[in-house]
C-alpha cells in the first residue's frame, strides 16, 4: 500500500472508530439515552455519573482505544517503506486527530459527541507518552484538591502542549507537527467546555460525587 493511499485510510478508519459512540451504547444498555441524564454528554464521565463506574470505567477504556489504535495504524501500514520520522509524525497526528473529531462530533448522533478527554488521551499514548503522563498527574492533583473532573480536564489539556515544549526544548530536538497537534488538542478540549469554565466561574459546577443539579 502506497503512503498516500495508507494516509487516507488511516484518517478515515481514525475518523469511523472515533465516532463510535460508546458512551450512548452504554446509556442504552440501562435502557435510558444518556444524551437526556446528567450533563446530556456522552463521554465517560456522564456516564460514570448516570450509570455508575461499573459501566462507566469500560466506556472510558474503550473511548480511550478508539484514539490508541488510529495514532499506531500508520506505523502498522507504512513503517517499513522509510518514511521519515517527521511525515510519519504527520501521519500518526491526522489519524489521531481524526478520531478526536469523530468522537466529538460523531455523524451518528447528528454531529453531536463528547469532549473528546480519554480519545485525546489515546492519541496521546501512542504517539506522546510521556506528556501524556504527566497531563494524567495534572489531572490526578487537580482533582483530588477541587474534586472538578472538568477543571482536572482543562488542566491536562494545558498540560500537554507546555511538556512537549519543555522536553522538546531539553533534548534540543523540535517537531513542529507534533508540537502543533498537542496546541491544537489542548485548545480544542478546553474550547469544548466552556459550558463548565462558565458554570465554574459562577460557583455553579458539580463537584464528582455531587448529583446534578
Amino acid at each position: 500500500m502506497s503512503f498516500p493511499v495508507a494516509l487516507i485510510a488511516c484518517v478515515v478508519v481514525g475518523f469511523l472508530l472515533g465516532s463510535i459512540p460508546f458512551g450512548y451504547f452504554a446509556g442504552r444498555l440501562k435502557g435510558i439515552d444518556i444524551r437526556g441524564h446528567g450533563s446530556g454528554n456522552i463521554g465517560a464521565t456522564n456516564v460514570i455519573r448516570v450509570c455508575g463506574k461499573g459501566i462507566g470505567i469500560p466506556v472510558f477504556i474503550l473511548d480511550m482505544i478508539k484514539g490508541l489504535v488510529p495514532s499506531l495504524l500508520p506505523q502498522w501500514l507504512v513503517g517499513g517503506q522509510g518514511v521519515g520520522t517527521t511525515v510519519m509524525s504527520g501521519a500518526a497526528v491526522a489519524a489521531g486527530f481524526a478520531a478526536v473529531l469523530g468522537h466529538m462530533f460523531t455523524p451518528w448522533l447528528g454531529f453531536k459527541g463528547g469532549k473528546g478527554v480519554a480519545t485525546a488521551a489515546g492519541v496521546l499514548l501512542g504517539i506522546a507518552p510521556v506528556p501524556m503522563l504527566v497531563a494524567l498527574a495534572a489531572w490526578l492533583a487537580c482533582f483530588f484538591a477541587f474534586k472538578y473532573v472538568s477543571l482536572a480536564s482543562i488542566a491536562a489539556a494545558v498540560a500537554v502542549p507546555v511538556t512537549m515544549s519543555v522536553q522538546m526544548a531539553r533534548t534540543g530536538r523540535w517537531n513542529a507537527v507534533l508540537l502543533g497537534f498537542g496546541i491544537v488538542l489542548g485548545a480544542l478540549v478546553v474550547v469544548r467546555h466552556r459550558s463548565n469554565i462558565r458554570r465554574l466561574i459562577a460557583g455553579t459546577e458539580n463537584r464528582a460525587g455531587q448529583k446534578k443539579t
